[in-house]
């Protein structure tokens, strides 16, 4: 198994034994932040899974595949596991149901029996969404009643209680909108916005200027989930039940948009904002499903949010087309 060692060896030969963290959807955008902020730091020991795209840096396993999801535990035997696999794209999940709640929901429900069973059993965060709510009436608190609109956030609803159903020792954490370093910029919703920012030359691009988004970068929702692993090991009672935690920038697609163009001394004038949202538009959406991150903050662990243009500066600086621009920008 790739990196199933579980302690370092003294110049003695003494082992030191390490935490063992599991990350599902390793590969993914938040998965890969996750994985990076536990690998990255000297007292814990990081496993990461995927499933297509896993090898050879991380563990093929398919989690919709019980038997093997049991083998992972059981041989690795964590100590916490963050869940970050998800099909978290609104109108795939519409396109593919089934798919999705396998998933979303069975996949969820396995992992959390399992985390349970496993001796002396393992702390799971479960990554869930503020899609959870309508956004009729925000900010949303841990305890609000959720209301999802679409599949999407239903099936991350499903997912919560099949998680606290399951396993006692187990955080939901809900987040917004994600973006962070990128494989390509379609990955992310936001990152997604840097092909119509330089589409200046082509002509006015309509954006979306009706739904109130929170863009997190997701380094900040690994460090979030490294504090909540932490802080369970030294008073377990405390880190149970639903968190929240957001970036406080509210901003539109298209003010998202306008922000990226300033970044990078981009013209925006090209980028125009829409405001009534065309009927029939997909899976639909909260207007404003912000979060109040109220229980993070009352235990210390609501991590400083980076500010957007300095975080998406370093998401998509390497997809500017000239390396003379980049020195022009950077330099």
């Amino acid at each position: 198994m790739p990196g199933s060692e579980h302690a370092d060896r003294t110049e003695d030969g003494l082992s030191i034994p390490r935490h063992r963290v599991l990350v599902t959807g390793a590969t993914g955008l938040l998965g890969r932040a996750v994985y990076k902020e536990f690998h990255n730091n000297k007292d814990w020991h990081a496993l990461g899974t995927g499933h297509r795209r896993a090898r050879p840096r991380f563990l093929r396993c398919d989690l919709l595949d019980e038997d093997a999801v049991k083998a992972v535990i059981r041989d690795f035997r964590p100590d916490v596991i963050v869940h970050c696999a998800a099909e978290r794209r609104p109108h795939v999940v519409e396109r593919n149901a089934e798919a999705a709640v396998d998933l979303n929901v069975k996949a969820t429900a396995t992992l959390a029996k399992e985390a349970a069973a496993s001796k002396p059993g393992a702390f799971l965060i479960y990554i869930s969404t503020d899609y959870v709510f309508d956004g009729r009436d925000p900010p949303y608190g841990e305890d609000d009643t959720p209301e999802p609109l679409n599949l999407y956030g239903k099936s991350k609803l499903d997912g919560e209680r099949e998680a606290l159903r399951h396993c006692p020792a187990v955080a939901i954490l809900r987040v917004p909108v994600l973006y962070g370093e990128v494989e390509h910029v379609e990955e992310s919703a936001v990152t997604a916005l840097w092909d119509q920012v330089q589409e200046g030359a082509a002509g006015s691009c309509m954006l979306d200027h009706c739904q109130q988004r929170f863009p997190t970068e997701v380094r900040d929702v690994a460090v979030v989930c490294r504090a909540l692993a932490e802080r369970q090991r030294q008073d377990p009672s405390s880190v149970r039940g639903i968190f929240h935690y957001s970036a406080k920038e509210q901003m539109t697609k298209y003010e998202m948009a306008v922000a990226i163009a300033q970044a990078f001394h981009l013209p925006a004038s090209h980028l125009m904002p829409l405001t009534e949202q065309p009927a029939g538009a997909g899976a639909r959406r909260p207007l404003n499903a912000q979060l109040a991150c109220c229980r993070l903050r009352q235990l210390g662990l609501d991590v400083q949010p980076r500010p957007f243009r300095t975080a998406i500066t370093d998401c998509l600086w390497p997809f500017l087309p000239d390396k003379r621009w980049r020195q022009t920008v950077f330099f």
